[in-house]
């Protein structure tokens, strides 16, 4: 799923001495609905694997409607998509049509290109209902970013979930504490759901190359100051092992990972090393070459008139 803008973050605030950079999410209306965009950023692109990070809602629809993601394209980029509420139906050029659902782990690899929908149920939209979650996108490493599109759910029951002194966690990609995530991945990442009761401390070790706080909700403190705003993405320095205190409930998600084999180049649903392969898949995506969706054939986003990065 992605919601085009021209635009990116541009606010940022003042840092504790362990976090690198601060960066206040975009809200994007979209008719009722609000996303929250934190990656990408436009003076960090990159968060280990992670390209694009938007917290979608949490949003409610009045019943007859929902979310409706026409069918568009993906290159060498894995979606991740995590629902803390509500319910999508995603449908794929592979042939899957899988409701995604609060817990589940969806991840679809892109590789040389894929397709896919999102949308509202059918039987979902007969009633009132209401969404929140994150999308993120991992970059595909250059060893991967033209193999062939594949496609996982995860329940819920089969993530690992710990909780002790205050603090419980969903490991939702790589390696934390001890306990590993089932979800395959093909680059060292790290992702975790993270909820803290008040006065609840923990440390983010420095092990990992480069990582991030996305603080959901509630307020935490970082070498004692206060980072208090909902929706923000905190950039952690490398290498140090960070304290956090929750100053009172607190949601916050753990990200990151090795840094990438390269720069990456980000063109609407396009993520690749090369800004010519971009250009390949985009003109590709309008002469109609990729494959279609099956059970949702009707409709595409077009091709949007958006100038290509520099390389």
């Amino acid at each position: 799923m992605s919601w085009l803008s021209r635009e990116e973050p541009q606010d940022c605030l003042e840092c504790p001495a362990d976090v690198e950079m601060t960066i206040v999410p975009r809200t994007v209306d979209i008719g009722n609905f609000e996303v929250h965009r934190a990656l990408p950023f436009h003076a960090r692109r990159l968060v280990g694997p992670f390209i694009f990070w938007d917290q979608m809602g949490p949003g409610h629809f009045p019943g007859g409607k929902g979310v409706d993601v026409r069918p568009h394209p993906h290159i060498g980029l894995s979606t991740v998509t995590y629902l803390f509420d509500g319910s999508l139906d995603h449908k794929d050029s592979l042939g899957n049509d899988q409701r995604i659902v609060p817990g589940d782990v969806n991840l679809m690899r892109a590789g040389r290109g894929i397709v896919h929908s999102e949308r509202t149920g059918t039987d979902v939209r007969s009633r009132p209902s209401a969404l929140s979650g994150i999308q993120s996108w991992l970059a595909q490493p250059k060893t991967g970013e033209e193999g062939p599109p594949a496609f996982v759910q995860v329940k819920a029951a089969e993530i690992p979930f710990f909780e002790a002194d205050g603090i419980s966690i969903h490991l939702i990609l790589g390696e934390f504490q001890n306990y590993r995530s089932p979800v395959p991945t093909q680059w060292e990442t790290l992702y975790a759901i993270v909820k803290m009761s008040k006065g609840a401390s923990m440390d983010i070790p420095g092990t990992t190359e480069e990582r991030a706080l996305y603080l959901a909700e509630g307020r935490i403190e970082i070498g004692g100051i206060e980072c208090g705003n909902r929706r923000l993405m905190l950039v952690l320095r490398p290498g140090r092992n960070v304290p956090v205190k929750a100053v009172d409930e607190a949601s916050l998600i753990l990200l990151g990972g090795a840094a990438m084999d390269g720069p990456r180049y980000i063109w609407w649903n396009f993520v690749s090393s090369s800004v010519d392969r971009i250009r390949q898949a985009a003109a590709d995506w309008k002469s109609g070459k990729f494959a279609i969706v099956p059970g949702d054939e009707k409709e595409f986003i077009p091709l949007p008139d958006l100038p290509f990065p520099n390389p």
